[in-house]
């Protein structure tokens, strides 16, 4: 819901005022809502999915504008498989680490994600 609530810099672009199927959907962004992967059948992408009761009160809290505090404005995660997380991610140099939580690791934006 961050980058579906951002007010600059690429996701403000993307989302066009809040289309969260815009940024769900966005090119490369998240591995559940892509059918294949590197050419090869991705199973566990979200149409292969059952969600239970959990999952639909889940969705309907962050729906509802509710956030994890320790989240911040974070635009970015990731699991690194490794037990550091990088300073920087992406790439750009646009995210700057602020957290981690469990496997993930957690990053927000700096002055040049503005510029994306």
């Amino acid at each position: 819901m961050n980058r579906v609530n951002s007010v600059e810099g690429e996701y403000a672009r993307i989302s066009q005022g809040g289309n969260i199927r815009n940024i769900i959907f966005q090119e490369g962004q998240f591995d559940c809502a892509r059918e294949t992967i590197r050419n090869q059948y991705n199973p566990q992408n979200i149409y292969n999915m059952n969600p239970t009761e959990l999952h639909y009160y889940i969705a309907d809290w962050a729906l509802a504008g509710n956030r994890l505090n320790e989240i911040g404005n974070c635009l970015w995660y990731l699991n690194p498989f490794r037990p550091n997380c990088s300073p920087t991610f992406p790439s750009n140099g646009s995210g700057t680490f602020h957290t981690r939580l469990g496997e993930h690791c957690f990053y927000r934006p700096t002055s040049k994600y503005s510029q994306t």
